[in-house]
């Protein structure tokens, strides 16, 4: 979450024990971080159909209100998505880092949706955590700032301090918004099935499923206990980094719509001017933090999704990422075709850059896709970025260039990958306006050289050379079935070649000669597999432990390919002659 303020230090060294022990003496009820959810999404937020309908009223009201039919000013829109509610407003933030989609005067105003939303009462706020913890607030915190220090879509921050004198912050959760954005989406469900009639099935498939990400990333979001564990492991995962941290969470006092964490009073890193005060070198800063961000997505393979100015905070000399409400987790294999990627387009390589987006596509069935077209438009990207040197490459626009060209092609990448790409562009416009000296991908491309040791490096090039071992494997057993079909159908008469060649006599022989040859080829090799697994098989009648069909077999092969090859030893002499 983003504040223009000094966001608190969640600072493990500053902050005093919580007394956990007597705090959950005091709760009514226990909060469970691994508590499943088994109520029905229908019953937990309230999705009826009156509230439906009456959902879509009020958003054709709002529309109606600012009159989208003849277009809107970017200060319309945003105040638009802000009456709309939070979920428009999730959807302005991203438009906000997508100046290829909205020009930038858009993406400028739609970026304030990150701190510029009315907080909610501070009354309102106090209910909330006595209807959470079942008890006065009283009895939990001894003092709660009323002004918040930073207000979100989703929830507001508010400065505390427990009864046991530790200052902490509390994330409260806007009273609502879960049944707000859950009915919203489940709208959205509703729609892309009337729209199912009316476009084709590979289209109305791609629009589920991103609804369905949009439902998985809302419940993911909304849920503060997610939030609190990302927050753990986040925290856990960059102990044994220097320089870099996040806030530490209070897991007893977390509950689905609260967060309490460790304060943290740093500076944003969206404020170079107070930073360069501070005395801290900006380069260095940028550094550690692309370096770090390189770590999380490259090789711890957790990552934070949203590196926006406001989630990156700097305090004693140490980056705090926080707001971990969005997370990325990308497997090893996807680590190592996105760096095979990034090198791919360095190096101008075209069937590199196709094969690694080929072993990213989701659907595995690449029948559909049109290779030729595919490799053509790749050697478009590979002429815009990879004519540049790697230090100088846009990490942001080739990523998004690839995600679009994949998604034209019906090459479906990882939802990872997206978030990959957003991360990227979020942090490279974060250096470019306030660390322009930064140079990112030269960074990550030092990173994936230089940050392995020997034993990774010689495990990488192991779990490589197994991995096109397998593919080779399987090739040939693609191949050897191919070639067992092609001998059952020639045995059953079913194997039929027509060819129609137009030129001269003297040439349509000389191919005569050679798809005749090929002909037996196909025989011999098919009287030879088929006889060995007559062999195998042990097909009666049997003289002498050998079939009588399979000792056929291969006579019949051994005569053919003598006569085959006397045939074209006579050919080469005759022609030497003359």
């Amino acid at each position: 979450m983003r504040s223009d303020q000094p966001y608190s230090s969640y600072g493990a060294d500053d902050a005093a024990p919580v007394d956990e022990h007597a705090f959950h003496h005091e709760r009514a009820v226990d909060s469970v971080p691994d508590e499943p959810d088994v109520m029905a999404p229908a019953e937990k937020y309230q999705l009826t159909l009156a509230g439906k309908r009456q959902r879509v009223t009020d958003i054709f009201n709002v529309l109606r209100k600012y009159d989208v039919m003849h277009g809107v000013t970017p200060v319309r829109l945003r105040r638009m998505l802000e009456e709309l509610g939070p979920t428009f407003v999730k959807v302005g933030q991203i438009l906000s880092t997508r100046s290829e989609v909205l020009p930038q005067s858009y993406c400028d105003e739609l970026a304030k949706l990150r701190t510029d939303v009315e907080p909610v009462p501070f009354s309102v706020v106090r209910e909330c955590l006595e209807a959470e913890y079942r008890q006065p607030v009283d009895r939990v915190f001894s003092h709660i700032d009323e002004k918040p220090l930073g207000s979100a879509s989703i929830a507001q921050v508010h400065r505390a301090t427990l009864v046991g004198g530790t200052d902490v912050a509390v994330k409260v959760q806007r009273p609502g918004v879960q049944q707000i954005m859950a009915r919203d989406i489940d709208i959205m469900r509703s729609i892309a099935r009337v729209a199912s009639r009316f476009v084709g099935s590979d289209q109305i498939m791609d629009l589920q499923d991103v609804v369905e990400e949009l439902w998985a990333s809302f419940r993911e979001e909304t849920n503060f206990l997610m939030e609190a564990k990302n927050l753990s492991e986040f925290y856990e995962m960059t102990r044994r980094v220097a320089r870099v941290s996040c806030p530490q969470p209070y897991l007893a006092l977390c509950t689905e719509h609260v967060v309490v964490m460790e304060y943290v009073d740093g500076i944003s890193i969206s404020k170079p001017d107070e930073l360069t005060a501070a005395g801290y070198n900006l380069e260095e800063l940028g550094r550690t933090i692309v370096d770090n961000y390189s770590t999380q997505v490259l090789d711890e393979g957790f990552f934070h999704a949203d590196p926006h100015g406001g989630n990156i905070i700097v305090k004693q000399g140490t980056v705090y990422f926080i707001d971990l409400g969005i997370v990325g987790r990308i497997s090893s294999q996807d680590r190592a075709i996105l760096r095979d990627i990034i090198y791919a387009v360095a190096e101008g390589d075209t069937p590199k850059l196709k094969d690694g987006l080929t072993r990213f596509n989701v659907a595995r069935d690449t029948s559909g896709v049109d290779h030729a077209a595919f490799l053509a438009d790749l050697d478009v990207i590979v002429g815009s970025f990879g004519s540049v040197d790697l230090a100088d490459l846009n990490i942001g626009d080739f990523l998004m260039s690839i995600i679009n060209l994949a998604r034209k092609h019906k090459v479906e990448l990882p939802s990872v990958i997206t978030m990959v790409a957003r991360g990227m562009v979020t942090l490279e416009g974060l250096l470019s306006e306030y660390m322009p000296q930064v140079n990112m991908i030269q960074i990550i491309s030092e990173h994936i050289r230089n940050e392995k040791s020997s034993f990774q490096r010689f495990e990488d090039a192991v779990q490589s050379t197994a991995l096109h071992s397998r593919r080779a494997f399987k090739g040939s057993l693609e191949a050897a079935e191919h070639l067992g079909l092609a001998a059952r159908m020639l045995t059953r008469g079913q194997l039929k070649m027509n060819t129609e060649f137009v030129g001269s006599e003297k040439i349509l022989q000389q191919l005569g000669f050679i798809f005749d040859r090929l002909s037996m080829a196909v025989i011999i090799a098919g009287l030879f597999i088929g006889s060995s697994v007559v062999y195998y098989a042990g097909i009666q009648p049997v003289i002498f432990g050998i079939p009588v069909l399979g000792f056929a077999g291969y006579a019949s092969a051994l005569v053919m390919a003598v006569m085959v090859g006397r045939d074209i030893w006579r050919n080469g002499h005759h022609k030497k002659k003359r």
